[in-house]
């Protein structure tokens, strides 16, 4: 017997779900490390493909004969040497689709101009079932390079599908303004602080008290706080595990440090303007609103100044 919700269920139900949107890309943090990348291809668009899969650790195999290098690609392969592998030749068919020890590529991009090469490397990638992105050629590509932010661990990015690499960097520029400068040393100090909590408390039960104790203290201290901690910071935050509870900037820090004003804070509060707007920082436009005040007083006291003496 099958039954069936009324509509009043349906309708309240589907308030407190995400709306299916169909048309978008599954994007995803592909763990490259090791991984082995053919990259057939030696001008502009393969060098920014060559900084995508080597800031993600993989082992990169370059085919290009080198009258198609460009600067950037010549200085990756011949000073850098981040290349782990480089072919001075064209790419040859299908067997190169196989690295020197017979295994296939877990990965083949192409950035070259030949469309009929590109499409016949897409053909043969995808007969062997290995993902293949063909540079500005949508319908060959098994995944997109999107417009890429990177601060330290941070990493966030603007995708349109395809459909507009222009508007995805224009986006992409915008989300970078509203990026706090020390987002990424903030991210980094709290990823040491749970290795450290991890080393007290290993136990895979604990995982879940774990992860809500670091939800407190990343809610407690602000992105610049987290920034600026230390290794004794740190102990005394761990201290509170025990407790039950996750030390505030001012527990650990105290009263009079903790408020005490610095150089930095004051330059940011002074100085700082609206990363996404451009707006100055409510205390400069204070401070410009009141010498602009005791400016137009003093000259109109400086200017009937005169009819009084006469």
């Amino acid at each position: 017997m099958s039954t069936s919700a009324g509509p009043s269920t349906t309708s309240s139900s589907s308030s407190k779900y995400p709306t299916i949107v169909p048309g978008g890309g599954l994007i995803l943090a592909w763990q490259l490390k090791g991984k082995k990348v053919l990259l057939v291809g030696g001008g502009m668009v393969a060098a920014g493909r060559l900084v995508n899969v080597k800031d993600a650790d993989a082992h990169l195999t370059v085919i290009s004969p080198r009258s198609g290098l460009s600067g950037e690609m010549k200085h990756r392969i011949d000073t850098e040497k981040v290349v782990d592998v480089y072919h001075d030749r064209s790419f040859g068919g299908e067997e190169d689709l196989y690295d020197a020890e017979g295994k296939l590529y877990d990965m083949v991009l192409t950035a070259i101009d030949d469309s009929d090469l590109s499409r016949s490397i897409c053909v043969m990638a995808r007969k062997l079932r290995i993902p293949v992105n063909v540079a500005d050629v949508p319908p060959e590509c098994d995944f997109y390079f999107g417009s890429l932010i990177r601060r330290g661990p941070l990493q966030v990015m603007v995708s349109t599908g395809g459909k507009g690499p222009k508007i995805a960097n224009q986006v992409r520029t915008l989300v970078e303004r509203s990026l706090p400068e020390n987002v990424g040393e903030a991210i980094s100090r709290v990823g040491v602080l749970r290795g450290k909590l991890r080393e007290r408390v290993p136990e895979q039960k604990e995982s879940g008290r774990r992860m809500r104790w670091m939800i407190d203290v990343c809610e407690r201290w602000s992105w610049d706080q987290l920034a600026e901690m230390t290794d004794r910071d740190m102990e005394l935050i761990l201290a509170g595990w025990e407790k039950g509870k996750a030390p505030s900037y001012v527990e650990v820090k105290g009263v009079t440090k903790a408020y005490a004003p610095t150089w930095h804070s004051l330059a940011k509060r002074f100085f700082a303007t609206c990363p996404v707007v451009g707006y100055i920082s409510p205390w400069s436009a204070g401070l410009l609103g009141f010498a602009a005040g005791a400016a137009a007083s003093l000259g109109m006291v400086a200017a009937r100044r005169p009819e009084a003496l006469r």
